[in-house]
């Protein structure tokens, strides 16, 4: 069975060395190619900060936050749902930097590389089609995916529509030039020959053609 988790979080800001911290995790999953419904992983976390500007982004706001868990009170559950999985992250070195800082933070010396696979959408996106934008709404308008609820930043929201960016991505043949058809039932259609079809009529020229064509040449 192949497992995927598509991973994003939200945080206070984007340096964790600078003491930000990561206050919502989402996570969709991916079984054999397709996105299971029952399966979700959605936690808001208490940073023990505010979140400052980064408000503007996400739109969560302090007081929201104020009685959610801590991060050290979900990282077992957390752990365990990602462990084994191969996680898709678009800009993947962000949100583990933040995920093994906050382990850091409660002593632990686990990387979450340390027991999950790591795709980086981006650069998956990157090779596919060098140059451009990569980010999730122009990969959203590239593979004719809905994103109008994405108002602002959300964890789960994002991961849902990277789960759906991701699967075209991936689900697709590439023609010569090097685009991606973006639906997953376009495939390449190989059509086998009948062994009972007539045969090919061949045509030899003669001797007298033969020799006009050589002359033909000479000249």
């Amino acid at each position: 069975m192949e497992r995927y988790i598509v991973l994003d979080t939200e945080t206070t800001g984007i340096e964790p060395s600078e003491g930000h911290r990561i206050i919502e995790i989402g996570c969709t999953e991916i079984v054999n190619r397709e996105i299971t419904k029952d399966n979700e992983y959605h936690q808001y976390i208490n940073p023990g900060r505010m979140v400052g500007d980064s408000e503007r982004i996400h739109g969560i706001k302090d007081a929201f936050l104020k009685g959610k868990p801590r991060f050290e009170e979900i990282a077992e559950e957390f752990l365990e749902y990602i462990e084994g999985a191969t996680l898709v992250i678009h800009n993947a070195p962000f949100d583990l930097g933040f995920l093994n800082h906050e382990l850091m933070l409660m002593g632990s010396e686990q990387r979450i590389e340390d027991s999950c696979t790591i795709i980086d959408s981006l650069e998956l996106s990157k090779e596919q089609r060098p140059g451009g934008m990569h980010n999730l709404d122009t990969l959203c308008r590239r593979f004719e995916i809905d994103a109008s609820e994405r108002t602002v930043h959300g964890a789960l929201l994002d991961a849902k529509i990277l789960a759906q960016v991701y699967l075209a991505m991936t689900g697709g043949q590439f023609h010569l030039f090097g685009e991606a058809h973006n639906t997953e039932n376009e495939r390449l259609s190989i059509s086998k020959v009948s062994s009972n079809r007539a045969q090919i009529k061949v045509v030899l020229a003669n001797k007298e053609e033969l020799k006009k064509h050589n002359t033909y040449f000479e000249k």
